[in-house]
């Protein structure tokens, strides 16, 4: 699923660019903006992977926008004036749409974009397998509230069990996705989803307290803010 947002002043063209969306079964509308700053806070979050993107808004023209973002989603200008489309194509942009868009050139648009992002993305697995007594056990992501140091080896606290294994926090820890998971303190690893209550330097995670040490506090802190 390719998540996608739009940015536009006209209220028809919104209104096409959201129906054409509903017909292609791999998109996802997360939102409509009719003033580019206002999409600031979505983009910088990592939700989006493409903006359909209007050049002539309020406040802020659409090519002025892109260029201020540092890391910006795939773009796909949707504009009724060609004569930003070179411009645009320094800009990378994946495609540059004319007003009024047939759905054919819009559909050719996005399998583009789709192909790119599929390149970009990192495909990421739900489990991982570890060495438990000679076993290699598998262990879904979603099962695992938190890792515990315990010297040469760790203990994976699971919502069923738990697993002793032989290797390190570190070790262990640079393997997991790390959209899933954040290390907390030198002896502790937590699965983020899992984090029910927040008490200062204490994460409490299925009524257990788990403290947030010194050097992993700003991570921590940053983490907070990004949910």
């Amino acid at each position: 699923m390719i998540n996608c947002i739009i940015l536009d002043d006209e209220p028809l063209a919104i209104k096409v660019i959201e129906n054409f969306i509903k017909k292609i079964d791999f998109l996802n509308c997360l939102g409509v903006y009719s003033n580019a700053n206002d999409s600031m806070e979505i983009i910088k979050k990592g939700k989006v992977d493409l903006m359909f993107l209007d050049i002539n808004m309020p406040f802020i023209d659409g090519i002025s926008f892109l260029k201020s973002l540092e890391n910006p989603p795939k773009t796909i200008i949707t504009s009724a004036h060609s004569e930003y489309a070179l411009e645009s194509y320094d800009l990378d942009v994946v495609d540059y749409l004319l007003k009024p868009i047939p759905f054919l050139r819009f559909e050719k648009a996005v399998n583009k974009a789709l192909e790119q992002i599929k390149k970009n993305k990192i495909i990421i697995l739900d489990f991982i397998f570890v060495r438990v007594n000679k076993l290699n056990v598998k262990i879904n992501y979603d099962d695992i509230l938190v890792i515990e140091s315990l010297k040469d080896y760790i203990k994976i606290v699971t919502q069923n069990k738990n697993f002793i294994v032989h290797t390190t926090l570190t070790a262990f820890t640079e393997s997991l996705p790390k959209s899933k998971f954040i290390r907390i303190h030198r002896s502790t690893t937590v699965a983020i989803n899992k984090i029910d209550v927040i008490d200062g330097s204490i994460a409490y995670i299925d009524k257990t307290p788990y403290k947030v040490g010194g050097i992993y506090s700003d991570a921590f802190k940053n983490l907070l803010v990004r949910y």
